[in-house]
């Protein structure tokens, strides 16, 4: 135990080293969810609201990960037409489009950039809606602090050990997926005291 508590200690004072952070997919795609999907029965409403006759929401976001991109998947679902008497007077459209994007470290934070549709929507009234909030709405969303998700898990550790470990300074430099996990370099700075 004081072996391990002074390796901790001899590891605080070094300087600022890299190491690899591993995010699985699960908590990428909870983050999504929170970030995004946090509407009435998860969905996130393009146009109207659970309310209104006419609408159109996606939903059930599912990520992967695909060489070194992040795939997500989404359903779309739109009721287009005029509204009369609380009815939409139209059609009903229903799709499954995809888009990618390539992870990137900004200061402390995971981003997304290069938003590369993979799989649009056959109907182009449902598209309007769909391509731009698949090209800037959901990557802007998607952003991780690496440096909070990691004090969080710092602030158990002086129950544990007796020693206060706070994470003093994170740098994201660069991301790769690994299975099924963002496998994140960064270097930092952490204080036991």
């Amino acid at each position: 135990m004081l072996t391990g508590s002074l390796l901790l200690l001899a590891s605080a004072v070094a300087p600022s080293c890299a190491v690899e952070l591993k995010v699985s997919r699960d908590v990428l795609q909870r983050t999504l969810k929170q970030q995004l999907f946090s509407g009435p029965n998860g969905r996130y409403y393009l146009k109207g609201t659970a309310q209104t006759p006419c609408f159109v929401y996606a939903d059930d976001a599912q990520l992967n990960f695909v060489q070194d991109r992040v795939v997500v998947v989404i359903k779309a679902h739109a009721k287009l037409g005029k509204t009369f008497r609380n009815s939409c007077l139209g059609i009903s459209l229903d799709s499954a489009p995809q888009v990618s994007l390539a992870p990137i470290g900004e200061g402390e934070t995971i981003g997304f950039r290069d938003a590369r549709l993979d799989k649009v929507v056959d109907q182009k009234e449902l598209n309007f809606f769909i391509t731009p909030f698949l090209s800037h709405q959901l990557p802007s969303s998607m952003k991780i602090n690496a440096a909070d998700l990691l004090r969080k898990s710092l602030t158990g550790a002086t129950a544990a050990t007796g020693f206060k470990v706070t994470l003093d300074k994170l740098n994201v430099h660069s991301m790769h997926t690994q299975g099924d996990d963002l496998v994140v370099d960064v270097d930092g700075d952490i204080s036991v005291r």
